[in-house]
């Protein structure tokens, strides 16, 4: 009894787990979603690296376009 319920349980998991191994449904969306993850990371750490430097530099722009002060132009380049 015992014996015929575990082969049973057996036979089950094993063409449960050989359906999950040919099931390839979701497998581009999972793609997609780490690709935009590693680029969405990849922007927030450039962004995080060069926070100081880019704050500068449009402060040195704005200078540049407000015609109204007398600063000089220096965008930082």
């Amino acid at each position: 009894m015992a014996l015929s319920l575990y082969v049973t349980i057996a036979s089950y998991a094993s063409a449960f787990a050989e359906k999950l191994h040919r099931d390839e449904r979701g497998q581009d969306t999972l793609e997609w979603v780490l690709m935009s993850g590693l680029i969405a990371g990849a922007i927030v750490l450039i962004l995080g690296v060069f926070t100081t430097a880019l704050n500068v530099m449009a402060t040195n722009v704005s200078y540049c376009l407000d015609f109204a002060k007398a600063t000089t132009c220096s965008p930082g380049f």
